[in-house]
């Protein structure tokens, strides 16, 4: 009797304790976007690395575009649930920034591998690579090397690009045509005009449609090719590299001022952006780590062509003129 007792006393206790055990487990709320967060994407691999080191749970929240992880936290200000933005990118940062919605990191960053020297207070790169129309060489023998080859081309070599109010890779064509040709861009726009096959709202839609053969070439990132040569064995997929240079997207998180799991989220942070977590950017987000991992870099990124030439805007530019440079380019390919 007394045996039985105590089983049932354990047993009741065990089924009592189970969720206040499950209760006291930190949760890390992560605002990404939807490939992030897919079962294919970087959001389930972190997850299992990370969460036996921190003993909590990260619970990841996707919105259809980074651009629109960030609308969502303007609009939910300091009632956000979000601990973190994880996929930003420089390109929007300032933007990001001036909400005034992010804390400092306080980390120090002194192993990163980027093209350019990294100072940001708020924001913690975690992958990078260059913007660049992807070509097939089964199609396409010889890509331009610049926008005015693009432009000097038949009208009927297409391409298919995305709308830069809703996709982070349309507006960085945006910011890589005003950064190369200044002044320039509204004509370089106006000699792309009868090029473009479509302007789609993501990525994803346009990149499928040069898959099918319905493009002859896409926007995307001289990183491209290397989910094509790991998951395909396909080498038939290549980045146009143009004589003008080209313009980076480096990828980025932060902490929200709201957070109440501040240190947790800095731990992450300061975790991801160490070799353990970078490891699994490659092959499941297709952008180059933001540190060097040596041996451990996937071999289908060695040999990838890279710019000679890195272009550059200020966030301070960026956010002063990137409205007026999108009506620009709307206003020419309309």
């Amino acid at each position: 009797m007394v045996k039985s007792t105590t089983m049932a006393l354990a047993v009741l206790f065990g089924l009592s304790a189970a969720p206040a055990l499950a209760q006291d487990v930190p949760t890390l709320t992560i605002y990404t976007y939807d490939g992030f967060a897919a079962e294919w994407g970087p959001g389930p691999q972190l997850s299992a690395a990370f969460e036996p080191i921190c003993g909590c749970k990260l619970n990841w929240i996707a919105a259809d575009s980074s651009i629109g992880t960030l609308r969502r936290v303007q609009l939910e200000g300091e009632t956000t649930e979000a601990d973190l933005i994880v996929g930003l990118d420089t390109a929007i940062a300032g933007e990001a920034r001036a909400t005034g919605l992010f804390a400092d990191h306080g980390l120090t960053l002194d192993n990163l591998a980027l093209p350019g020297e990294w100072t940001d207070e708020q924001f913690v790169p975690f992958d990078y690579s260059h913007f660049a129309f992807m070509y097939d060489t089964d199609r396409t023998e010889t890509p331009p090397k610049s926008f005015e080859e693009l432009i000097a081309l038949p009208d009927d070599f297409k391409i298919v690009i995305q709308d830069p109010r809703s996709a982070t890779p349309g507006l960085g064509l945006v910011l890589w045509v005003k950064a190369a040709y200044g002044d320039r861009a509204a004509e370089i726009w106006a000699g792309l005009k009868p090029h473009i096959l479509t302007i789609t709202r993501e990525w994803s839609e346009s990149y499928s449609l040069f898959l099918d053969g319905e493009a002859d070439m896409a926007l995307s990132y001289t990183t491209s090719p290397a989910y094509h040569i790991f998951d395909e064995d396909d080498h038939t997929i290549k980045a146009a590299l143009f004589e003008e240079g080209h313009y980076p997207q480096i990828e980025v998180a932060g902490v929200l001022k709201s957070s109440d799991q501040q240190e947790l989220a800095k731990q992450f942070l300061a975790w991801f952006a160490s070799p353990e977590g970078q490891k699994i950017i490659p092959t499941t987000n297709w952008m180059f780590p933001v540190v060097d991992l040596g041996d451990e870099l996937d071999p289908s990124f060695a040999g990838l062509p890279q710019p000679e030439k890195t272009l550059t805007l200020s966030d301070e530019d960026i956010l002063a003129n990137s409205s007026a440079w999108i009506d620009e380019m709307l206003a020419a390919v309309q």
